[in-house]
């Protein structure tokens, strides 16, 4: 036998104005979350727009490395190189030339500190490890740091990563979607590593 609240429930459904209150009902919940959606964006957005206009990113970057790494008697370097290797106190050199503590060998000749060679004024250099070694210039830290204070949202995730001098020039002068065109082609084939504020010259087509 079928319950008297199921029996009235099923004769309630089956009138109009009751359908219609429900759609009504629904209507209003649907309309209202929507709106509440909107303000949400919109204040998040806000909010966003005034943490970037008022307050200056957190970079992590520290400049004062000086040759403090000295004492450990280690140093980091760029690793990568095949025939020359940057180490983290400015120093350039063949790699033959690299001491097993990662340090290059400063009695050696051809080990330069603070080297621009191949590098351009715009701060633009045709080797990866003289643009390290340049852009390692305690000169060129007011520079770096114009860059990281206008540094747009997409690249905050790269330089917010490093720890200090070193590593953001390593992370600049790598190829990034600043040195290229048109998505293929190099702005300058030629000077394509870069530290400077600004990527290279966009080559006239």
């Amino acid at each position: 036998m079928v319950p008297c609240g199921a029996v009235l429930w099923r004769r309630l459904l089956r009138k109009r104005w009751v359908l219609g209150v429900v759609f009504g009902l629904s209507l209003v919940y649907f309309i209202s979350s929507t709106f509440k959606q909107e303000e949400r964006m919109v204040r998040d957005r806000n909010l966003l727009q005034v943490q970037e206009h008022e307050q200056p990113i957190m970079w992590k970057v520290k400049f004062s490395l000086g040759n403090s790494s000295q004492l450990s008697n280690q140093c980091r370097n760029s690793v990568q190189g095949k025939l020359l290797i940057t180490d983290e106190l400015g120093y350039i050199c063949e790699r033959k030339a690299l001491l097993v503590n990662g340090c290059c060998n400063v009695q050696v000749p051809s080990t330069k500190l603070h080297s621009c060679e191949s590098c351009l004024p715009n701060g633009c250099c045709s080797v990866y490890e003289y643009c390290v070694s340049c852009c390692l210039q305690p000169s060129k830290q007011h520079l770096l740091e114009r860059f990281l204070n206008r540094a747009a949202i997409a690249f905050q995730n790269l330089f917010m990563a490093v720890e200090d001098h070193f590593e953001l020039c390593l992370a600049k002068c790598r190829t990034s979607s600043q040195s290229v065109q048109h998505e293929n082609t190099y702005r300058d084939p030629i000077a394509k590593y870069c530290y400077g504020e600004y990527p290279p010259e966009l080559l006239q087509i």
